[in-house]
């Protein structure tokens, strides 16, 4: 009767388990499959220049060993490399959970227990050697080996580690997300200093020009052909090109010392070529299909790897709900006396638990982990289809960016020459006083500026094309 009567006690315990287990809070997933456009414009091409190693994207010797010596020093990309080797222990450590933990155990210690209790009673009544009386304080050594292991009925430990192998490989695309990034910054900034250079010697050889002028100028008011108001404008003119050529030059320093951070080095010159910059014709982009975003580019891999281990974090929260087994052991001496601790089996001490133990009333707490698993599930979602969109938006903004800059070049350029045949003339005339000194003057600031503006679109077309290079994927591998 009695052990009936444990049976049913039994049974009513695994009853309140199981329906503790199945009621789990619903929430609603949304995860949808976002399908992205087949092109990105009319024409569709069947390769990607985002599968391009950067080594051959980039010809330029001198900009592949800024690159080389970045991916070696780069502190941010250093930063990276760690948070890969956290990631790699956090996989040691779940994959350690599923395993059964074995340790040791010495101590020695002493106890003093009432004698009219039940263990003083029994050790008073207790004749461990002829002729000698148990001490009033026992002193206790022993020392032995325990062990714990968590069954993993519920695959909560599996699960869990699962996660954290999809949480490294989200680092590793991280880190080629951050080399991207690294490649696509020194890329840009080299032109941009290429830019600065050539900026610089228009703005010194106009300042040559202006100063001839300025010199004409002053032989024209002797001659009482222009008044001082000439002269002054001319100097004026003058002296703000040099003080334009003092701020290109400062911002050379400070591309410079951005590339110098970037490589992680103090500030040094920046080898370069600046004579062949006009001359530079961008890569030809090939921008294959949208599809191909979800492989090439890394931050799109690194948001499907963190949605990966949302759904898992979302199962090993689901199962707390369930009931867990636990067993425990021990093994070891134990003795009063160090004279009989190895004795055998009197000195023999030895256990074996199972445990099994689940929520039962009050599950807030575990409630509210499994709904915050899934609303993170849901960021995931949300982060991984901004990770695709934003991809697309990326390649489609700077393929048409090309395409204009393109025209604009175009168009720059012959502004240019026409603006700097113009000078001749404009100087022509006014010796031969068809033309006054205004007319000089706004025709070599105007000629200037053509020539600022045509080194700043050629700066902005190799620029799109290092980014669309970017946007689609390339240059981590």
């Amino acid at each position: 009767m009695f052990k009936k009567n444990i049976y049913k006690g039994l049974g009513f315990v695994l009853i309140c388990l199981a329906y503790t287990a199945c009621k789990v809070p619903q929430v609603a997933q949304r995860i949808e499959n976002k399908n992205v456009p087949g092109s990105y414009n009319t024409s569709v091409d069947t390769l990607s220049s985002g599968k391009v190693q950067w080594r051959q994207f980039f010809t330029d010797p001198n900009l592949v060993s800024l690159i080389d010596t970045a991916l070696k020093n780069n502190q941010e990309l250093n930063i990276t490399l760690q948070e890969i080797e956290i990631a790699k222990n956090e996989i040691r450590a779940r994959k350690g959970e599923l395993l059964p933990s074995v340790g040791y155990r010495v101590g020695a210690g002493f106890e003093k227990v009432g004698r009219y209790t039940s263990s003083g009673a029994g050790d008073a009544s207790t004749d461990i050697t002829p002729g000698k009386e148990v001490p009033d304080v026992l002193p206790d050594y022993g020392f032995g080996l325990q062990a714990n292991w968590e069954a993993d009925i519920w695959h909560k430990l599996r699960n869990a580690k699962k996660a954290a192998l999809t949480r490294y490989l989200s680092t590793v695309e991280g880190k080629n997300f951050v080399v991207t990034n690294l490649v696509a910054e020194i890329a840009n900034t080299y032109y941009e200093l290429l830019a600065q250079d050539n900026q610089l010697e228009i703005v010194k050889k106009n300042i040559a020009l202006q100063s001839n002028a300025l010199e004409l100028m002053k032989i024209q008011k002797q001659a009482t052909r222009v008044t001082e108001l000439a002269v002054r404008k001319f100097e004026a003119e003058v002296l703000s090109s040099k003080s334009l050529e003092f701020d290109i030059q400062q911002q050379i320093t400070e591309s410079e010392n951005k590339i110098n951070f970037l490589l992680g080095r103090y500030p040094q010159p920046i080898v370069r070529d600046k004579t062949s910059f006009t001359d530079l014709v961008p890569p030809t982009i090939q921008a294959g299909i949208p599809a191909q975003l979800l492989a090439n580019r890394p931050d799109i891999k690194q948001a499907e790897y963190d949605l990966a281990a949302s759904k898992l974090d979302v199962k090993v929260a689901k199962a707390q709900f369930y009931p867990s087994l636990g067993i425990s052991a021990t093994l070891g001496y134990q003795a009063f006396n160090p004279s009989y601790l190895l004795r055998t089996p009197e000195s023999l001490a030895y256990s074996l638990a199972g445990d099994l133990a689940g929520p039962l009333i009050n599950k807030n707490a575990i409630k509210a982990e499994y709904l915050t698993a899934n609303a993170k599930q849901l960021q995931a979602v949300f982060n991984y289809e901004k990770s695709i969109l934003n991809g697309y938006m990326e390649v489609a903004n700077q393929l048409s960016n090309i395409s204009n800059l393109q025209k604009s070049y175009d168009l720059k350029y012959k502004q240019v020459q026409a603006l700097t045949q113009s000078i001749d003339i404009a100087n022509d005339l006014f010796k031969s006083t068809r033309a006054d000194y205004f007319e000089v003057l706004m025709t070599q600031r105007d000629a200037l500026q053509s020539k600022l503006e045509l080194i700043e679109t050629k700066k902005q077309q190799l620029n799109a094309v290092v980014n669309v290079y970017h946007a689609l994927g390339g240059g981590w591998n």
